[in-house]
């Protein structure tokens, strides 16, 4: 049991680089969020749903989270800060981390039949303040969605989303091959992703610039076939 403990603390003094000891990590918020839902989660799946939510209440109260108790949680799971919200049928993976007021939220089935409304999140995703996440789309394994995005389609793994609607972009080698990145994405400004969409569209133009080039280039060569039927010509005349 504590080396459990032991090891869950490590693993969020490994991302968040503030505290200065283990004690220290067990006033965090996120930390007790965690621990209320894994009380009011097996109450769920007892179906003591008001005891449940009594907990959850509570664990809100206290904390500032708002985790439904029928979310699926993984290991090593991470709030640092607070205000988040998630919801009933979201399935958070092992190793994932949110920052502040992110919302993991449902969309109305247009069937109006309840199922899966939440989304699911793989192993090692990193999720930055404000993103929201909507609808029962999975965010693949080591994906990244950047602050304030606003995700409602499945993210491909590995992915660095940004934007509104979210989009992925481009990362360097460097930044991408990180054990982890603080807050889901770069924050230099190379990697703006208007400052990217700028460099894609002038190697556009500079391809359209060298096959123009060549176009150029073969239309002001001397046509080898009317030169070979203009020295025939001479010849015939000669003969």
């Amino acid at each position: 049991m504590l080396h459990s403990l032991f090891a869950y603390l490590d693993s969020v003094k490994a991302r968040d680089p503030a505290p200065r000891s283990r004690a220290e990590i067990l006033l965090y918020p996120g930390v007790w969020s965690l621990a209320f839902h894994r009380v009011a989660h097996r109450l769920y799946r007892a179906r003591l749903y008001f005891l449940a939510r009594a907990v959850n209440h509570f664990s809100r109260f206290m904390t500032g989270n708002d985790i439904h108790p029928g979310a699926t949680i993984g290991r090593r799971f991470f709030i640092d800060h607070g205000f988040t919200v998630i919801g009933e049928t979201a399935e958070i993976g092992d190793d994932v981390t949110l920052y502040q007021n992110v919302t993991l939220g449902g969309t109305d089935p247009a069937n109006g039949i309840a199922g899966k409304r939440h989304p699911t999140l793989c192993d090692g995703v990193i999720v930055g303040s404000g993103a929201q996440v909507l609808g029962p789309v999975i965010v693949g394994a080591r994906a990244r969605v950047g602050a304030n995005a606003v995700v409602t389609k499945d993210v491909a793994e590995g992915a660095t989303m940004v934007g509104i609607p979210a989009r992925p972009m481009l990362v360097d080698v460097t930044a991408y091959q990180r054990d982890f990145m603080p807050y889901g994405t770069p924050c230099t400004d190379c990697f703006d992703p208007e400052k990217q969409k700028l460099e894609l569209l002038q190697c556009e133009v500079e391809q359209l610039q060298k096959r123009l080039a060549e176009l150029m280039a073969e239309r002001q060569k001397p046509d080898l076939r009317d030169d070979n039927d203009h020295s025939l010509f001479q010849e015939r005349g000669r003969a």
